[in-house]
């Protein structure tokens, strides 16, 4: 009997690469840690619930997050509600607040930019230890290096996706993805 998702390293993956299980365990799970911090917010400092909400609920969010690249806005806003619900625990604030001004407070990045900053600290990541590989490589016999599947170039290649939906999703592809915006936004003075 097939299965609608499974759990591997504590992501849940849908039949359909959806996302939507992980998504719905992570807010729900997410907000029943808010719900506890909440009860015990007035006997603690305001540095000690920081420290709880950081260590316990975006530590879930900052999970493997980089799986939930190009997944669609109605998605990934049920994630931002926990963030906005954070930081607005954080700061005692209502819901009526508006939250950007208590988001630069806090510095945090909204979901979109948590996942975008994960997936370039991996690509950056990648490279370096492609160019430390290759280093290493560069100082054994050639014979070695053949063992070796780096290349000798420190480059990536934007890998071609035949489907949308889920080959532009891959790790290479939304990775370079993101790391070829940034270096525009670099060599527009941003």
């Amino acid at each position: 009997m097939p299965l609608s998702s499974v759990r591997d390293l504590g992501v849940y993956l849908d039949a359909d690469v959806s996302m939507t299980t992980h998504i719905s365990r992570t807010v729900v799970s997410c907000f029943g840690i808010l719900r506890q911090i909440r009860s015990v917010q007035r006997s603690l400092p305001r540095h000690a619930v920081t420290s709880l909400v950081t260590s316990l609920v975006l530590t879930r969010l900052d999970y493997c997050n980089s799986v939930l690249a190009g997944l669609p806005a109605n998605l990934l806003n049920r994630l931002q509600a926990v963030i906005n619900a954070a930081a607005r625990l954080i700061c005692s604030a209502r819901k009526s607040e508006h939250i950007t001004p208590i988001l630069m407070d806090l510095h945090w990045l909204r979901i979109q930019e948590r996942i975008q900053y994960k997936l370039c600290v991996l690509m950056f990541k990648c490279k370096h230890l492609r160019i430390s590989l290759n280093s290493y490589n560069r100082s054994r016999s050639w014979e070695s290096r053949q063992r070796h599947r780096c290349s000798s170039s420190s480059a990536f290649v934007v890998p071609a996706t035949r489907r949308s939906t889920l080959g532009d999703r891959s790790f290479s592809a939304a990775g370079m993805h993101q790391g070829l915006e940034q270096s525009a936004h670099q060599g527009n003075g941003h």
